[in-house]
């Protein structure tokens, strides 16, 4: 819902002939409130609030283009720079010719925007439990995220016309980076043409951290299906990751459902499987989620209950953890 719409015309000077153009900004924005306790991840306090503005501007060009920039004003960012600046974008809407999206931050790569597609009422299986280094138990690994490719700042992402009814087609291009000697692309495609089905393959091809001994390319792969049926959504995901080395050789599963209980009401079950080197780990991360989100009206009360073991492909009882998350949220 937004905020504000302000319409903006420019006019021509009377001494110059200059064509009018029109645009309009558009302001949202939702803060929220967070509670989150895990075993064996110390945060000190576990309440935390979220709050963010976005500024979304839009205009038509003379060819008949349309102009979107969008920039989004976070507190939260100011605690890992010294910008209050998050997510911002510059989108060229080009009618049958596509549209074309540079993201300065926050953007997605064709392949990790659907890194984890199954469905979920909160919170993908993997993403809930802490894991940053200040804050876990000493000696508990890092937790796995998805394999989705790599993303950074400055991205690329054309969005290709459908050449095919239910055909959709995403291409991104990342440049070369401090931490990567070599640029990224990847592209992902989606068949939308049966009612309720989504079938979704992804590819990415990127080279490893600059910092290390050897460079190399790794390939990931990304498979998915989810369909839905009434009130019941499911979805089920492969993704691999292939590099020069076995030791870059990643595998990951993930398959999830929800059921809309009312309008407002649903709830959801997730479970991944991430195994970061297939050829020397004895265990695999394993990830449960139980999750739940009601609305009522611009407010949404959202929760889950995590379960993971072997958290970075650990052994011992100290890489066993659960824990919980909830959220309150307002959208104006």
């Amino acid at each position: 819902m937004n905020i504000k719409k302000i319409g903006l015309t420019a006019l021509g000077s009377s001494l110059i002939a200059t064509s009018a153009f029109a645009g309009a900004l558009d302001v949202t924005g939702s803060a929220g409130i967070t509670f989150a306790n895990s075993e064996k991840y110390d945060t000190g306090n576990n309440f935390s609030m979220t709050d963010e503005v976005t500024f979304s501007g839009s205009g038509e060009m003379d060819n008949g283009w349309n102009v979107t920039v969008s920039m989004q004003l976070d507190d939260n960012a100011s605690r890992v720079s010294t910008s209050h600046m998050d997510n911002r974008s510059v989108k060229i809407d080009m009618g049958d010719a596509g549209t074309l999206t540079f993201s300065g931050h926050g953007g997605s790569t064709a392949a990790s925007a659907v890194d984890d597609v199954t469905p979920t009422a909160y919170g993908e299986s993997w993403d809930v439990i802490g894991s940053t280094t200040a804050t876990r138990t000493n000696g508990r690994n890092n937790k796995h995220g998805a394999i989705g490719g790599y993303g950074d700042d400055n991205i690329f992402m054309y969005n290709a016309p459908s050449l095919v009814d239910g055909l959709g087609l995403n291409v991104s291009y990342v440049p070369s980076h401090t931490d990567r000697v070599g640029s990224s692309i990847s592209w992902a495609v989606a068949y939308t043409g049966v009612d309720g089905l989504t079938l979704g393959y992804a590819k990415d091809n990127n080279g490893k951290d600059g910092s290390g001994a050897t460079l190399e390319e790794i390939e990931n792969t990304l498979m998915y299906v989810t369909y839905a049926y009434g009130p019941i959504t499911v979805g089920y995901q492969e993704n691999e990751a292939d590099g020069t080395t076995a030791s870059n050789d990643d595998e990951m599963t993930a398959y999830g459902i929800t059921y809309a209980v009312s309008d407002d009401l649903s709830i959801g079950y997730n479970y991944s499987e991430i195994d970061e080197d297939t050829t020397t780990s004895t265990a695999v991360q394993e990830s449960t989620n139980i999750s739940f989100s009601y609305t009522m009206g611009s407010i949404t009360i959202a929760g889950a209950m995590v379960s993971m073991d072997n958290i970075g492909e650990g052994t011992t009882a100290i890489h066993d953890v659960s824990g919980y998350e909830l959220d309150v949220s307002f959208a104006f």
